[in-house]
């Protein structure tokens, strides 16, 4: 069981309500909400307003509650974004029991992701860092590496691939972010247009940069990217069979 070991650090609380190895509200008179009532509502706000919106407070008041009452259910905002990220971003699609080829599973699932963070835009600042992930999370990884384990790659080339992929789903899905209220950062868009500005009288120091940004294409877009680690997969799996056939 999780709670019996201590590398989870400050992260136990969450272990144990992702993993389902606590209960809540079990004292007492029979509780006004239930963690998934709340989780939900948690993420309908930061949907609507950003991550830096939400809080404790401003979620009870969602509720009619006070912040004490929501504590019965999940200990602080930390542990409540852990269970909104394994909750928002829910089981990967059935990829099993298709009868395609890998890539077009492995396609698929890259792009199921990609929409788990633009349903969910917060998401991507959220997962922006090291930590223990649920079990939606580990079921995403596990769906990604089972639709290359038949090719014959090693696990460790499998979970190396899914992790490349996973990398890239992420910065395109930085690209397509709307920038919330009040923050600095840039949409994909505005980023391609000031740097195209800034390369107009530039374009000696940055001809490679400049070439590839004159023009906005569609191959450009950030889910063609795709491809690129798809053909990298692709071609170590290709390689033990041409050093076969030599």
């Amino acid at each position: 069981m999780a709670r019996k070991h201590p590398v989870f650090g400050d992260q136990a609380a969450s272990v144990k309500l992702l993993w389902k190895e606590t209960s809540v509200g079990r004292r007492g008179p029979k509780p006004a909400l239930t963690l998934e009532q709340i989780v939900d509502g948690a993420i309908k706000l930061a949907d609507a307003r950003g991550l830096a919106a939400l809080s404790m407070e401003k979620l009870a008041r969602e509720f009619g509650f006070t912040p004490m009452a929501l504590y019965r259910y999940v200990p602080g905002k930390a542990e409540l974004i852990d269970l909104m990220i394994d909750w928002g971003l829910g089981m990967p699609p059935p990829l099993e029991g298709e009868a395609t080829a890998w890539r077009d599973k492995l396609l698929r699932w890259a792009e199921s992701m990609a929409d788990v963070f633009r349903r969910h835009p917060w998401s991507l600042e959220a997962t922006g860092r090291l930590r223990v992930m649920g079990p939606c999370e580990l079921a995403w990884l596990e769906a990604g590496m089972g639709v290359l384990a038949p090719t014959g790659l090693t696990p460790e080339e499998c979970h190396g691939a899914c992790l490349a992929l996973v990398s890239l789903v992420r910065t395109s899905a930085q690209f397509a972010k709307a920038p919330a209220d009040g923050n600095q950062a840039m949409s994909g868009e505005q980023w391609a247009t000031a740097t195209r500005a800034l390369l107009e009288t530039r374009e000696a120091l940055y001809p490679q940069l400049s070439r590839v940004l004159s023009q906005r294409r569609e191959a450009d877009t950030p889910e063609a990217w795709f491809a690129w680690v798809l053909d990298g997969i692709a071609a170590r799996i290709e390689r033990p069979k041409r050093k076969h056939r030599q």
